[in-house]
């Protein structure tokens, strides 16, 4: 990777053997490397790295929840690096948002070379992508990649879950955000207690907001953006 910007990566590995041998491996070969052994903090870095290297067994969210909480918010490079190789896994793991696909064990420098693939099919952007933008719905502004929200020029204070709901329904910007679609990218599977969860966060969400036309229930179907503050706007 001679003559060209070092790769910045973020690497989810919660084996600390697997971390400590791979860290200097791949730093060698010119690649400059963040570790993280859990899901926990992974969507705050994601905005300073050109690549994530994901493995799927975290002790605190699997993986997949993990990736698809990644993409949406970051269009960062996603490979996830995963003992589980059945077709199923692989078809999951790319369908959930990750670029490439690579079964422990693997040769470092095929890793190498695949971050290397990502980055060209990507056209070599700059090494940290530009974060989301703000979306505004009337006087509520969502920063969609500082993760803060302001009504009428006042922060508000969101739980994360909190905030990934309301994420989800002002970027639909007016479409109806489907219940089942909600549940899977914010809790990661549906269920009696997350549906009940669900209903619980939106209630939250309309009382600290003080705007509770602010997301309109879709009876039987989900939610979307009030009539009154739709569409969304970018800025």
């Amino acid at each position: 990777m001679k003559g060209k910007t070092r790769v910045r990566v973020l690497l989810v590995e919660d084996d600390d053997r697997v971390a400590g041998a791979l860290t200097p491996a791949l730093t060698r070969r010119g690649l400059t490397i963040k570790r993280l052994a859990s899901g926990a903090g992974v969507l705050d870095l994601v905005h300073e790295v050109d690549v994530v290297l994901l493995d799927l067994g975290l002790p605190d969210i699997d993986g997949i929840v993990l990736c698809r909480r990644i993409r949406a918010v970051s269009d960062v490079a996603v490979i996830v690096v995963s003992a589980r190789g059945e077709v199923d896994d692989r078809i999951q793991g790319l369908r959930s948002g990750a670029d490439d696909y690579l079964v422990k064990p693997y040769d470092v420098d095929e890793l190498v070379a695949r971050v290397e693939a990502v980055r060209r099919r990507r056209g070599e952007r700059p090494a940290a992508p530009e974060p989301p933008g703000v979306i505004r719905a009337g006087d509520v502004s969502v920063d969609i990649g500082r993760h803060e929200v302001q009504v009428d020029g006042q922060p508000v204070s969101l739980s994360r879950k909190e905030f990934q709901v309301l994420a989800l329904v002002v970027t639909a910007r007016g479409a109806v955000c489907a219940r089942d679609h909600v549940l899977n990218e914010v809790w990661g599977h549906r269920g009696p207690a997350e549906s009940r969860s669900l209903d619980v966060h939106v209630a939250t969400l309309r009382t600290k907001l003080g705007r509770p036309a602010l997301i309109e229930t879709v009876r039987g179907v989900g939610y979307r953006l009030g009539g009154a503050y739709g569409p969304a706007e970018e800025g």
